[in-house]
């Protein structure tokens, strides 16, 4: 290889490594998905570890956990990647510049999430019911109100990451996959709260699926007549709080977006 062709070679890839140096996206790509696999599966081992082969009914535990985290990461994304797809296709001005509010905006999106977790949750069920026989609705009635606050959890995130793609424009467009994922460390979805540390053992207990996954934890080691109450209450409330706290940030940077006409450039 010419002196020529490895300088023009190694000028690319120092072009790409600048990019690094000023986007907090491109450093999350990095070290955020090694950290959180880490974290994550660390917890579960530790968990299992624990049990010493005590863990009962094994398939119950982690099929349901990993259906029910998948409802909160597609109600998600149900509502910030239709928004990606509105700047991806140059849509957003044309939406806004309609009789179409902002807050009728977020309306449809949430149908739309719902729709759209309706399809993914029924191919999930399906599969783990023909590929494992496993059956979600064994967890009876409790799986209602634990379901519904997944959903209004992710909703509230996804809600939370619209706005600052809308204000910060494509560099933020990464948070639509990461964003739910961070939580997944203190949501205990695949081990109980206990296993957390004690600082974040208190963050998981401001964090509703914690409590919806510790319900759901409960209500397999105490059967389907076991309501968890309490854990109910607590997503609850804390969703009920979150959820509006979201609103109104996407309230705020809408006006901001608006005052300061970014909305043109969002996506550029």
């Amino acid at each position: 290889m010419s002196g020529t062709k490895a300088k023009r070679i190694l000028a690319y890839t120092i072009r790409h490594l600048y990019l690094y140096k000023r986007s907090l996206p491109r450093l999350m790509e990095v070290f955020y998905w090694p950290v959180l696999d880490l974290v994550v599966w660390g917890f579960v081992s530790i968990y299992l570890t624990r049990q010493e082969g005590r863990l009962p009914d094994f398939v119950t535990f982690f099929l349901s956990a990993l259906i029910l985290w998948d409802i909160l990461f597609r109600s998600q994304q149900g509502i910030s990647v239709s928004f990606l797809e509105d700047v991806w296709s140059r849509n957003l001005l044309n939406i806004f510049v309609s009789p179409l509010s902002a807050s009728e905006y977020i309306i449809s999106l949430l149908f739309l999430s719902i729709i759209k977790l309706i399809l993914t949750s029924t191919v999930m069920v399906t599969l783990a019911w023909l590929l494992y026989s496993f059956d979600i609705f064994v967890l009876g009635f409790p799986i209602i109100p634990l379901v519904a606050n997944l959903i209004v959890m992710g909703w509230a995130i996804g809600i939370v990451t619209t706005a600052l793609i809308m204000r910060f424009g494509q560099e933020a467009e990464v948070l639509a996959w990461g964003v739910a994922l961070l939580f997944q460390p203190v949501s205990a979805v695949f081990y109980p709260v206990a296993v957390l540390p004690r600082g974040l053992q208190y963050i998981a207990l401001l964090t509703p699926s914690a409590h919806v996954f510790e319900g759901m934890r409960q209500v397999i080691n105490e059967g389907t007549g076991a309501v968890p109450v309490e854990s109910v209450l607590w997503a609850t409330g804390l969703n009920a709080a979150y959820i509006t706290l979201a609103v109104l940030f996407f309230w705020w940077n809408f006006k901001v977006v608006k005052m300061k006409g970014l909305l043109a450039k969002v996506g550029e």
